[in-house]
């Protein structure tokens, strides 16, 4: 068989296509978003290998999609986004991944730089102590039975109703905190008894909290309707998802799903894209399923929110809204969505997987909070714990070609054992310090496995995106505290 190096055909600078001949089987062509300079890094694991073989879902419609944060993940590539129709295609777990809507929230703060340096050692330590991190790790909030499936069933509404943030921050939560069609009895016993005790935890792995710094604004008008004014100004980001729960739910899906595959006859080339028919039992049992995951998750930012809004009050004797501690948004990286595109020329209504990619939604789209509609729905790109994090808009060339998606961070170059292999703890440690950056972790290997070396150079990843126009960056900031699991 041909190597799909051999049917990569170059569009643009930003834009390069599988051709369907690579495969026989492909339904549509695969499309990468990238540059030469990271052409070969994502060639070395061969995740455009996983970008061809989605293309062979029944009932997929434009192309396999890869943003430029692309790696090998579980069946799809991490980065990679997917639309099937409703009427005759499939939906895939592995299209969403374990971490059913990891996400992050984005905070304002009206602080400076100046304002959080003195007592930034007090803030990551509080607020350490305050959210619960790390494998395994146990949350503050103590329900069962029946408010579990609540939880499942409201998202983060069920948080600010039982006070934990405000109901403005659901107007700046895509889906407003809360995916319809949620199902708690189509989530076994086993995952809410996993999902229960781990309710508001940061988690292990790349989840984290991070106190910012705006250091570059690119659209001040964009950036002004968010609430950033000036570099130097503080932010606060959060970047966590359903952990052990949405962990479990995606497990027991994926064994229904290989079921499903052989009930439809349903031919695949890689076994870990089992799916089923959007609109046959199985397929509507799990989309109800992901969302009690994803509303799961939201209630878990919602819940982490408010002890931040918290701490800062406690260290700084001020309100939340004397802090400005306001909600830009709150997007979901991890997810399956029924939604509205034009394919061709005509409106579908399509399944659109994206996983490892963010919703980019442009300006006047109904979507879109009505305080961002003269903007652009807010896209959360977070880096890693060294470098930067960027904010940028959705755009309508995303809409056109994407489904509305573009990148969600900066993809790893490493996995966590090849880090922990060639990377020193306390190497890592000496060079965030001298970059002035104050940090606490739950285990030191996650020092070594989040390192910089380990990700993309995530202003590469933008840099592509905007290029290719399916987003738009507004403005970067900087770490200068972490909080990791």
């Amino acid at each position: 068989m041909s190597s799909w190096r051999e049917r990569l055909k170059k569009i643009d600078d930003y834009r390069w296509e599988i051709e369907m001949s690579y495969k026989p089987g492909m339904r549509v062509p695969g499309l990468l978003y990238t540059n030469e300079q990271m052409l070969a890094q994502i060639g070395d694991e061969q995740s455009p290998e996983q970008v061809a073989n989605v293309a062979f879902l029944p009932g997929i419609v434009g192309r396999s999609l890869a943003m430029p944060d692309i790696h090998w993940g579980y069946g799809f590539p991490i980065g990679g986004v997917a639309a099937t129709r409703v009427d005759d295609g499939v939906v895939s777990p592995g299209g969403v991944g374990f971490d059913i809507n990891c996400g992050v929230r984005l905070l304002t703060t009206n602080l400076m730089e100046q304002d959080i340096r003195p007592k930034i050692e007090k803030i990551v330590g509080q607020l350490f102590v305050s959210i619960p991190s790390g494998l395994g790790s146990e949350g503050r909030i103590r329900i069962k039975g029946k408010e579990m499936d609540r939880v499942l069933r409201d998202g983060a509404r069920w948080a600010v109703e039982n006070g934990y943030g405000d109901q403005e921050d659901l107007e700046f939560t895509e889906e407003n905190g809360c995916l319809k069609g949620a199902d708690p009895d189509q989530v076994s016993e086993k995952a809410k008894k996993r999902g229960i005790p781990q309710l508001g935890t940061l988690g292990s792995g790349n989840h984290f909290l991070e106190v910012q710094m705006v250091e570059e604004i690119y659209d001040e008008a964009a950036a002004s309707v968010f609430g950033v004014h000036q570099a130097g100004q503080i932010v606060i980001l959060i970047h966590t998802g359903s952990r052990g729960f949405g962990h479990q739910v995606c497990d027991d899906y994926l064994k229904t799903m290989g079921s499903a595959v052989r009930k439809y006859g349903i031919v695949l080339p890689d076994r870990q894209l089992a799916c089923a028919p959007v609109k046959s039992p199985e397929g509507q049992a799990y989309l109800s399923a992901m969302a009690c995951a994803a509303n799961y998750a939201w209630t878990n930012r919602q819940c982490i929110t408010h002890w931040t809004r918290q701490t800062l009050s406690s260290i700084f004797k001020s309100s939340p809204h004397q802090l400005g501690l306001k909600q830009v948004y709150d997007v979901a990286h991890n997810i399956a969505k029924i939604e509205q595109h034009t394919v061709d020329g005509r409106r579908l209504l399509v399944c659109v997987h994206r996983k490892g990619a963010t919703r980019a939604f442009p300006a006047g789209h109904p979507n879109v909070p009505e305080a961002y509609k003269d903007v652009g729905q807010p896209v959360l790109i977070p880096g890693d714990m060294g470098r930067y994090s960027y904010v940028a808009v959705g755009t309508q060339r995303a809409m056109e070609e994407t489904f509305g998606s573009t990148c969600h961070g900066a993809g790893r170059v490493q996995s966590r054992s090849k880090a922990k292999r060639e990377l020193s703890t306390s190497d890592i440690a000496d060079e965030l310090k001298a970059k002035g950056i104050t940090f606490q972790v739950a285990s030191k290997s996650a020092l070594v496995e989040e390192a910089s070396e380990a990700y993309k150079d995530v202003s590469e990843v933008v840099r592509v995106a905007d290029g290719a126009g399916i987003s738009r960056k507004v403005f970067k900031a900087r770490p200068i505290g972490v909080i990791k699991g």
